[in-house]
């Protein structure tokens, strides 16, 4: 995008529904991987007041309690039981089993060229990855905001310092952009929810959030608000209650926040509650993995790179690349410079990546990523966010 515009990216708190949701379906994936990495899984959560859903496939050979895995997170979130119980809410599973007919377990790391040809794609999917040079994650900075804001919102001290708030709330940043390049914060947006209208008025929360939340993450950023950045907190008012005793959630829902904060493209598909293997999962991180080398390695200030893959091909049949007339070669060149350099193949992608046993080494590893954001986690080390191709591209 060139030009003078104002784009905005939103993001919300662990408590959020949707957030639950994900978070849910994460978990079972990280116990299902933890358990046995040949593991299989696709989980689904939906979420009203006192109700979860939970939708799972798979073969593993894992066993573990996939409604108490949802209600430890639920209870570790921090509801007060008015708001949602996760000792007495309705839990409504839908469970198939697939592993007596469908389980192969398979060792990316002892397999060789031949054998990683033979794990493909199960079906089509395009998928999009994207970087740019606007924050030091190559990140597009509203929603590298949004997410900063949200995670503050949600750390330990500020939960101990206003005891009124509850885990749902919401940070929206809306940034001011001349000729395509960012030029000051135009305003930030916080809506939070309370436990009761009498602990707390808006005045006081607005000035608990400009302390507490809004000043400790803007006085980190090179480009922190002015002035003339307006700040909301709860435009509408308070919002007592709050999570899926006000609005209800579902997996999935969120997958412009999981990426680029709908500043780039990225595919529909949910990236929470799969396993690795699934192409719509591996191949985004794939994407964005490539994307971020390119503008790592000085080759453009912002690109884009778009994996189309298809049924029963490990490879994807189409490496394209767009840098919006910022490429320092042509994107015909760093397409094919991205395709040599990285082994795109579906199983490769997942070894390379060690995918199926990060749940192994990090405690929760795919529950940490279903929030703030699955792009720019450096604070996750995780390996799309590596810059190691850098060399291989110039």
């Amino acid at each position: 995008m060139k030009g003078d515009y104002i784009f905005t990216s939103e993001s919300v708190t662990l408590g959020h529904p949707d957030k639950l949701c994900d978070q849910v379906s994460d978990a079972i994936v990280d116990n299902f991987l933890k358990g046995d990495p040949s593991s299989s899984i696709v989980a689904e959560c939906a979420l009203a007041s006192g109700v979860m859903f939970i939708s799972a496939h798979y073969t593993s050979q894992a066993k573990f309690d996939i409604s108490g895995v949802a209600r430890d997170l639920i209870r570790g979130v921090g509801y007060t039981p008015r708001e949602f119980n996760a000792d007495d809410c309705t839990i409504l599973t839908s469970f198939q089993n697939h592993t007596a007919t469908d389980y192969n377990p398979v060792d990316l790391d002892q397999l060789g060229n031949t054998e990683i040809d033979r794990i493909t794609a199960k079906h089509p999917a395009t998928l999009f990855g994207y970087a740019c040079d606007q924050t030091k994650t190559l990140m597009p900075l509203p929603i590298f905001l949004a997410h900063r804001l949200a995670d503050q919102l949600d750390s330990p001290g500020v939960r101990k310092k206003l005891p009124y708030l509850l885990p749902d709330g919401k940070a929206q940043v809306a940034i001011e952009y001349s000729d395509g390049r960012p030029k000051r914060i135009h305003s930030i947006c916080l809506v939070t929810s309370e436990t009761d209208a009498s602990e707390v008025d808006l005045n006081q929360l607005r000035g608990d959030m400009i302390q507490h939340v809004i000043e400790p993450v803007m006085k980190k950023q090179k480009f922190p608000a002015d002035i003339k950045t307006n700040i909301f907190v709860n435009p509408e008012g308070l919002v007592i209650g709050g999570g899926p005793a006000v609005h209800s959630g579902l997996t999935g829902r969120k997958t412009g926040m999981d990426t680029y904060g709908e500043y780039a493209r990225h595919s529909g598909a949910a990236l929470s509650g799969k396993d690795p293997l699934r192409i719509d999962r591996v191949g985004a991180y794939a994407a964005r993995y490539a994307a971020k080398n390119v503008v790592a390695a000085g080759l453009a200030t912002e690109c884009e790179v778009q994996l189309s893959y298809t049924v029963g091909a490990a490879r994807p049949i189409s490496v394209h690349v767009r840098t919006f007339g910022t490429g320092e070669v042509s994107d015909v060149e760093l397409a094919a410079r991205l395709d040599s350099a990285i082994d795109f193949r579906v199983g490769a992608i997942v070894r390379d990546f060690r995918l199926q046993k990060m749940p192994a080494e990090i405690a929760g590893f795919y529950k940490k990523l279903a929030v703030y954001g699955q792009m720019g986690r450096e604070d996750l080390k995780v390996p799309w966010e590596k810059t190691d191709k850098v060399k291989d591209l110039v």
